[in-house]
């Protein structure tokens, strides 16, 4: 039976006075879903507060717990980021909230802990050695190239990008080998093809060897739920309530599993919460596919703190799902009206000055907030046949000095030399210690150095294999790597690399092995960063005149973020740009449309336009607002034509 919780006027009172700034308080909106217990959804426009008004219902249900059966609360969000602000700004307030029965983390680290490596251990009577998608990635790759010619090795290089095609097979329920972890069933018909059972063997023996990715974990929930099916009941007396925070964030896969063990049709026994912005999921891999499917009860957050009402009431015509119970209710005052900046091609390289004098001529150059000028679609990779279309403009070409760098602290790289330039800027030695450590431990994977269970040896395992071994030589790597640190903050990155290379045989030595197939690893003096989702800007990616400094990044780069002012470039996506497929939106229409192009630019419009407090510019093509300019709404938005500067 799930608790029974009401909440005092006292307690809102409390969480407000440890949330919110002096003398404000949660208004109705806020104290309604504060107080509601039952399985919802709440769909809160940006700037509505709602992450703060999950916060107080934390803080209060803290001081209700333990609850009488000794069951807890699951909070879970997307990223590590979102649940780092939750512990940051609640968790010295809120100690057994943080401790057993409750659990709060990413989805991911979920199904880890609570689903997939369970299962693992159950089925295969060992824990998994790494869940990762980098090192699965390795593993597969090696697999890849030691296939011998066959049929199956000439398919898979007929496929688009055939490493990485191999390396994200993965099962279904029913062990079917399918592309992609939302389902897609590559190879059933081929089931009894050569091809089909040297993959499916492949992947099978890489499950065995305890690496696993990303997409593995979701495949052994998906089985744990149906081999040993009482896993939910277990996991609904766990947690009698779930709160689910940036729930439009979540992919197909995710969204099912955690309504297939928590909703299970209705008839679960946890109360869970969803809490999000439909109109704000840009990251999921199914981008415009209604992933998130509305319950019965649903709450809304209107009203936004952030956005004043001249850009609410532009913003708003922008939502892809907007109901008869859906608004946006600005509230922070501010009377600036958007801006659209009609710019020619002659003159593309004046925009962000003439964005600049704007936020200037309205006083908002000293604003405690960021300035941005963001864009959807920032560089043009290879396509140098669009590169060279003045027709088509991607952030690149409004700005020539744009230069990203996508990329975050990874734990493996493709060559030593990367360990040693890219890891998490920390004020202790720690970081570097475990790069170099996890570079020892690609070294060994390469020549095929394994525990004696035949496992990849973990950073653990390593020091006491040597401790053991050799106390000596224990001494020793520990004072190499405290020097090799200190070499590295000191930016003596060379010498440090240097005596690495020189340091490895003696590594290797312990293991009756010297140098093989890690030779190019070692010695390799590329570095190269691969995409991640995560953007990293260099600092050519900022306009500074006269005091001013504005930041140009991408769109995905400012979700969640708010600003005091933001230009938004339009870019070409499919072959068109914003304001083509939006025109009706300018016009001051509501989005409704069918085309999977069309939902995608208007959910990133709906982000980006939603940013700032002050003022809102979005520049557009002269030739593209002709077609609008004698039906615009100038009491809602205010046209200028970007010049030539003086």
């Amino acid at each position: 039976m799930p608790q029974i919780i009401n909440i005092l006027d006292e307690e809102i009172q409390y969480a407000e006075r440890l949330l919110l700034p002096v003398g404000k308080t949660f208004d109705d909106e806020r104290k309604t879903f504060i107080r509601n217990f039952n399985t919802i959804d709440l769909q809160a426009v940006p700037g509505s507060g709602k992450t703060t008004a999950l916060l107080a219902k934390l803080v209060i249900l803290e001081r209700k717990l333990p609850f009488t059966d000794g069951s807890g609360i699951l909070v879970l969000s997307h990223t590590n980021t979102a649940i780092d602000e939750i512990k940051q700004k609640i968790q010295k307030y809120c100690p057994k909230l943080f401790s057993y029965p409750n659990f709060i983390g990413t989805i991911q680290s979920f199904v880890d802990e609570f689903l997939a490596i369970p299962f693992y251990v159950h089925k295969y009577k060992k824990k998994p050695n790494r869940i990762d998608h980098e090192i699965y990635n390795e593993v597969a790759t090696k697999r890849y190239n030691n296939l011998p010619n066959s049929p199956a090795k000439t398919w898979l290089k007929n496929q688009h990008d055939p490493e990485n095609l191999f390396k994200h097979f993965r099962f279904d329920i029913d062990l079917n080998l399918t592309n992609g972890r939302n389902g897609n069933i590559i190879l059933r018909s081929n089931s009894n093809s050569a091809s089909y059972k040297t993959f499916k063997t492949i992947k099978q023996q890489i499950l065995l060897s305890g690496i696993l990715n990303y997409d593995d974990a979701y495949f052994l929930a998906e089985c744990y739920l149906k081999e040993i099916p009482n896993i939910r009941t277990i996991l609904h007396k766990r947690f009698s309530f779930v709160f689910v925070d940036e729930m439009q964030d979540m992919d197909t896969h995710q969204y099912n599993l955690l309504e297939k063990i928590f909703y299970y049709e209705g008839n679960g026994v946890s109360k869970i919460q969803r809490i999000g912005d439909k109109n704000q999921a840009i990251y999921n891999s199914v981008k415009a596919t209604e992933v998130w499917q509305d319950r019965a009860e649903i709450l809304r957050l209107n009203g936004s703190q952030r956005l004043s009402k001249p850009i609410a009431d532009v913003v708003k015509k922008f939502a892809l799902y907007s109901d008869a119970t859906f608004d946006i209710v600005g509230k922070y005052e501010c009377e600036i009206k958007p801006h659209i900046l009609v710019f020619d091609t002659a003159n593309i390289g004046n925009i962000i000055p003439c964005f600049a004098q704007i936020v200037k001529d309205n006083g908002l150059e000293n604003s405690e907030k960021p300035i941005k000028v963001i864009c959807w679609n920032t560089d043009w990779k290879d396509d140098e046949a669009s590169r060279n279309d003045v027709t088509k403009l991607r952030l690149e070409d409004y700005y020539k000095s744009f230069k990203k760098e996508k990329g975050k602290p990874k734990q493996d790289y493709d060559n030593l030399k990367s360990y040693l330039l890219y890891y998490e800027k920390k004020k202790t030695l720690e970081p570097l210690r475990k790069n170099i450590l996890n570079a020892f431990l690609k070294i060994l994977r390469l020549e095929n150095i394994n525990t004696a269970d035949d496992r990849p040896y973990t950073k653990k395992k390593l020091i006491d294999f040597i401790q053991e071994k050799d106390v000596t030589k224990y001494d020793e790597l520990n004072l190499n790597l405290y020097n090799w640190s200190i070499g590295i903050i000191q930016e003596k990155t060379a010498e440090v690399w240097n005596g690495i290379k020189v340091y490895v045989p003696t590594l290797l030595a312990m293991f009756d092995k010297s140098i093989s197939a890690s030779t190019e690893f070692i010695n390799n003096d590329i570095v190269y960063i691969p995409a991640e989702n995560i953007e990293i800007h260099t600092p050519t990616n900022h306009y500074k005149k006269d005091g001013l400094e504005i930041e140009i990044t991408s769109v995905h780069a400012v979700k969640g973020q708010t600003h005091c002012a933001t230009l938004y470039l339009e870019s070409c996506y499919q072959g068109k740009h914003e304001s083509e497929r939006l025109s009706t939106q300018f016009l001051g229409n509501s989005f409704n449309d069918t085309k999977v192009h069309h939902k995608s630019s208007t959910k990133m419009a709906y982000v980006g336009f939603t940013r700032p407090t002050d003022l809102l510019c979005i520049a557009i093509h002269k030739d593209r607002f002709n077609v609008l300019h004698n039906t615009i709404n100038t009491n809602m938005w205010e046209i200028v034509t970007v010049t030539a500067i003086a």
